[in-house]
């Protein structure tokens, strides 16, 4: 490298709505060095919660607009909407477009999550060093559609990072033979002290407790319909409680359906999307996440630093995180143990008590500088070769 020269680094991801890659890339912008490293980021839509929280010194780039800047109007919105697919389409047959918006040159190209190797791959910059992060479980039935491009993709990459050991378990477990790339397990970074401190902001309209809190994308995969089964079981054994649940997606319009069919829309509160939503969970009881696969889940480590006791299902390298009855409690994806663990949060203070005991040194748990020093060494060597 030559003397004083920084390395360009490429970041290719969809949009900014909020979520845990969203939150790796921004502690990536955030901590990888500024004196080593000149990055650039490049959405494909400019959208999301998170879209303005990009450091200032990183250079922001995007293809297509937001669903934030379209018109009120719903007939002018359709109108929108159909011509960013028909732009994305164009985008996506003639990646010359792309690069000519972008309009530089990179040493390092990156795609944050699978969405985004297709544009890390077929950019026309060739020299370039290319990096794939990897965070979903491969054998979800959902995701199997899917699969056939992300096994073509892997081998073409010159680096893959995955979020968790088992992330990487998994794929060489059902794919022994693919030809895979040079590898690292590096795990999500988690701001400590930024969760604190937002953690401090003041809350309205909090339910009163016991609350459990619980915070992802309002999709199937995140177990939401068998916890309010779970919930819906426990309030008519008398047993007083509300789950408040921060996220949006998908499923927003079937969970309030199912909520209110059980009668528990009142106990059973899906707040949506918030920017800040440390508070909730600062100010709950309890943490809960019944999801059926996840792979290292930021939302558990953030969970932690705010010392609640957590219940998890036990999916990705969630049992990496928690100590089951110790620091947390583990479980498996069914609503009679999602059911029963509460329960047993319920009463038992005791066994909440000593979880709570254990969590007062949790911080010990993650090292954020040993994680950036991983990811800059990897991006330092690529880019020597």
């Amino acid at each position: 490298m030559t003397l004083n020269k920084k390395i360009k680094i490429l970041f290719r991801h969809r949009s900014m709505e909020m979520g845990g890659v969203e939150k790796v890339l921004l502690g990536l912008l955030n901590n990888l060095d500024p004196d080593k490293f000149e990055m650039t980021v490049c959405l494909t839509l400019n959208q999301g919660k998170l879209r303005d929280e990009l450091p200032k010194h990183i250079r922001k780039v995007y293809l297509t607009d937001g669903k934030e800047d379209f018109s009120s109007n719903s007939l002018l919105q359709k109108l929108q909407l159909v011509k960013r697919r028909i732009k994305l389409r164009k985008l996506k047959n003639i990646p010359a477009i792309a690069d000519r918006l972008i309009n530089d040159t990179f040493d390092i190209e990156i795609g944050m999550d699978y969405r985004d190797y297709d544009a890390i791959l077929n950019s026309t910059n060739k020299n370039s060093k290319k990096i794939g992060w990897f965070h979903s479980e491969i054998n979800v039935p959902k995701f199997q559609p899917l699969v056939p491009n992300i096994l073509k993709s892997f081998p073409q990459f010159d680096h893959m990072v995955y979020c968790s050991h088992k992330i990487k378990d998994m794929m060489h477990q059902h794919y022994p033979n693919l030809n895979y790339p040079a590898e690292s397990v590096i795990i999500n970074p988690i701001p400590i002290d930024e969760i604190k401190r937002k953690a401090e902001e003041n809350l309205e309209n909090f339910p009163e407790g016991p609350v459990f809190a619980s915070i992802g994308r309002l999709h199937s995969r995140k177990g939401y319909h068998k916890l309010i089964d779970a919930h819906k079981k426990l309030i008519d054994e008398g047993f007083h409680h509300s789950i408040i649940v921060i996220g949006d997606g998908d499923e927003m319009n079937n969970l309030k359906a199912q909520a209110a069919k059980n009668n528990v829309e009142k106990t059973f509160i899906l707040a949506g999307n918030q920017m800040n939503p440390y508070p909730y969970i600062k100010k709950a009881d309890y943490f809960v996440l019944p999801s059926e696969s996840e792979a290292w889940p930021l939302v558990i480590a953030e969970a932690l630093i705010l010392q609640k006791p957590i219940i998890a299902t036990e999916v990705g390298d969630v049992g990496l995180m928690i100590r089951d009855r110790e620091t947390g409690y583990l479980i498996n994806y069914e609503i009679d143990e999602m059911y029963s663990a509460m329960k047993t949060f319920l009463t038992d203070p005791g066994l909440v008590l000593h979880i709570r005991e254990n969590l007062k040194t949790i911080e010990s748990q993650f090292d954020n500088k040993k994680i950036f020093d991983s990811i800059e060494h990897i991006i330092e060597t690529l880019h020597k070769k």
